[in-house]
């Protein structure tokens, strides 16, 4: 086949969408599929054999210059004027506008592809290639809705008014998600939250997880180190459940010798580091960011425990991560997060989301059990090479890609070659 595939941002080693874009591309290319990615700033890194085009934007939420004002010169036509003005009054443009513009580059090569894939854009631009009769796919990695709900629950005052603006974007999504025929989804409990908060058709959605380089991500050769937890996060987003771990990790720390490494890059006195000072434990905690996939395995590897302690996930890569390196987890009963480690106690155990205690007390427990961490490792580890490879989950895309092909007006016109 030859697919565009479509993400609106591409950030290589932070959040999902480059992630997913980088090794779903690289697993459909092994298949012998013709991949071309249309992504939006920051870019994905791809391997060989993977086409780039670049859907240029005005690059506004650069994380050197963010929200930065454009120079009049930079703008180009209306799609510009309607990112800057959207950003302006406190929203978010990013989806829209990409949508826009890619759909303008693709309704023009429209020839060119057997179908398109969008990953987490669901902007209005892609009706019109729904309207082109272009065979369309979405991936939704989870509704943003419930990202919108956590953060206006600990909101306040004015904070309410300019995240309810910030989100307005997930209407546009859910309204586009109704009108798809064909949406994919990374978990089952993904699968009912859509459903439930875009008023999606369940008949709509089929289920393909996420996958890991079981090669890169892999038990280490060395010893870990003793009393070393790790987690990977968003840390100034609460959806991640970042200060439940760093309270937990108080408790620990006037019990016995602990470190915590944080993936994650804070805002300079931003909430996270704001915590960090008022719990005393600036000693214990450092924060990394950056890092490729071989050094992000190296530090997992380097572990006694992964956490993974968030309110909410729609799958969770570090999950994966974390278990395909042989790593035992503590982790929250939350979103997907059961659906991905298994039952409780078989590769992690599971706490409660939110609740500190719990999850100091399951810290605790393996750091100060070696048997019960090799273990947990030992099944994480056979769990991800039973059900996590991109291999497979590229397989999977390809059946979801013929069959919207099928159903669409293309079929029986001899326009497609799978």
């Amino acid at each position: 086949m030859r697919i565009a595939l479509l993400s609106y941002r591409s950030k290589p080693h932070s959040g999902g969408q480059g992630i997913y874009v980088r090794y779903l591309s690289r697993g459909l290319a092994e298949l012998g599929h013709h991949v071309e990615v249309f992504s939006g700033r920051p870019y994905p890194e791809l391997d060989p054999g993977v086409d780039l085009t670049a859907v240029d934007s005005l690059d506004l939420y650069n994380d050197a210059a963010p929200f930065r004002t454009p120079h009049p010169r930079e703008i180009r036509d209306h799609v510009d004027l309607l990112e800057v003005g959207t950003m302006w009054t406190a929203g978010f443009p990013e989806p829209l506008t990409f949508s826009l513009r890619a759909a303008k580059l693709l309704r023009a090569r429209a020839h060119e592809f057997d179908v398109v894939h969008d990953n987490q854009c669901l902007g209005y631009g892609l009706l019109s290639l729904q309207r082109a009769g272009i065979p369309l796919v979405a991936t939704v990695h989870h509704p943003i809705t419930h990202d919108r709900r956590v953060e206006l629950a600990e909101a306040r005052g004015l904070r309410q008014i300019t995240l309810r603006r910030w989100y307005g974007f997930t209407r546009m999504q859910a309204r586009v998600a109704r009108r798809l025929p064909h949406l994919l989804t990374v978990s089952k409990s993904s699968a009912a939250d859509i459903a439930r908060d875009f008023e999606v058709d369940p008949a709509q959605l089929d289920v393909v997880p996420l996958g890991v380089d079981a090669e890169v991500f892999a038990p280490p050769p060395e010893p870990r180190a003793p009393g070393r937890v790790v987690a990977m996060a968003s840390a100034d987003t609460p959806m991640k459940g970042v200060g439940v771990l760093l309270e937990a990790v108080a408790k620990l720390r006037t019990e016995r010798d602990v470190e915590l490494v944080l993936v994650s890059k804070l805002s300079p006195g931003g909430p996270t580091e704001q915590r960090i000072e008022e719990l005393g434990i600036g000693d214990v905690v450092r924060t990394v960011s950056g890092l490729s996939d071989t050094e992000l395995a190296e530090l997992l590897g380097s572990a006694e425990v992964a956490c993974v302690p968030s309110l909410y996930e729609g799958f969770s890569l570090p999950t994966v991560e974390a278990m395909s390196c042989g790593t035992p987890l503590v982790a929250s009963r939350a979103g997907a997060i059961p659906e991905v480690a298994g039952p409780d106690g078989e590769c992690a155990d599971l706490v409660p989301p939110g609740d500190a205690e719990a999850l100091a007390a399951a810290l605790s427990r393996q750091l100060d059990s070696p048997r019960r961490r090799a273990e947990l490792g030992a099944n994480g580890r056979a769990r991800v090479l039973d059900r996590y490879s991109w291999k497979s989950v590229a397989a999977a895309t390809v059946d979801c890609y013929a069959e919207a092909i099928a159903r669409s007006p293309r079929a029986g016109k001899g326009a497609t070659r799978c």
